[in-house]
């Protein structure tokens, strides 16, 4: 008689929700925050706000992975990739992960009160933009957008948390998040639209036969193109305003480390494979690293 296999605690459950052996989601997210960080502080940020961020930052992308797996339980059943997450399955009840995305999220918000009332406002925006995602892909036709801006959000909360005073209201706000902020949120949304890109290749056959809405389906032959384009658009974007905020040569070295990264990644998805896709999805992290470090080397070499 084969041996029953042994049943997960809650805990294992809660972190496989979570995908606390998967890293890399939160540092797609972390890497372009922390480069936004050190613009706006002009270098070395403080310990304060750096574990602000980088907890926020996992607390955050927790509470999005249970809302999303909710909102997608019964499309996930049907996709072979998601068929075993928690709740899909029903190892964790829907009360459950929301009852756990709830407490990631007020974890968060309690990082995010010890800053100032211009990070604060817009964090409330930040969590709308969240909760609205795993739905756009119900309506939208490139839902990717909307994952964009709420993987970019930390950008403008960077600059919110390091100038802002303590002041209520749109004139501190303004103040707090220069344009050139906004400018870097839209630039890395492209990045977004690349890497969310190459995971939908990965599940395309599955989401046609669904009917889930993708980046993917929606570009149709032209989407290994259209990744390439998007790198591009993030990776020049970046680099005009990040030598107008006064950054230099050290700073151009991350953003061709991580041209190269892009470059590599289209040979990688080229023949649309789902190994292949999959693959450079994972790696993007790399990618934002390479910028993060050409920006924090450069600052700190001034």
């Amino acid at each position: 008689m084969k041996p029953a296999e042994p049943v997960p605690s809650r805990l294992a459950l809660y972190l496989a929700l979570i995908r606390w052996r998967r890293p890399a989601g939160w540092l797609l997210l972390l890497w372009p925050t922390l480069s936004a960080l050190w613009i706006a502080a002009d270098g070395w940020p403080g310990w304060h706000l750096l574990l602000v961020f980088v907890l926020g930052t996992v607390l955050m992308r927790s509470a999005g992975c249970c809302v999303n797996d909710v909102a997608d339980r019964e499309f996930d059943r049907h996709v072979k990739r998601t068929a075993e997450r928690p709740v899909t399955r029903g190892a964790v009840s829907v009360r459950e992960a929301l009852a756990l995305g709830a407490a990631l999220a007020l974890a968060a918000f309690g990082l995010v009160l010890t800053t100032n009332p211009s990070a604060i406002t817009l964090s409330f925006a930040a969590l709308a933009v969240t909760l609205a995602y795993p739905y756009a892909k119900r309506v939208l036709a490139m839902p990717q957008a909307v994952l964009g801006v709420a993987f970019s959000f930390g950008i403008p909360m960077a600059f919110a948390a390091v100038q802002g005073g303590t002041a209520w209201g749109g004139s501190a706000l303004a103040a707090a998040v220069p344009p050139q902020a906004w400018a870097l949120l839209l630039g890395n949304l492209f990045w977004v639209l690349a890497y969310d890109t190459e995971y939908a290749m990965v599940d395309r056959d599955d989401d046609l036969r669904i009917g889930i809405k993708t980046s993917a389906i929606t570009l149709g032959r032209f989407d290994v193109a259209a990744v390439m384009g998007f790198y591009a658009v993030y990776l020049g974007s970046w680099a005009g305003l990040g030598l107008a905020l006064g950054l230099g040569r050290v700073f151009l070295l991350g953003i061709a480390a991580a041209a190269v990264q892009a470059a590599w990644h289209g040979r990688l998805i080229r023949d649309r494979t789902r190994e292949g896709c999959f693959r450079a999805f994972r790696l993007n992290h790399w990618l934002g690293a390479a910028v993060f470090a050409g920006t924090a080397l450069d600052l700190a070499l001034r």
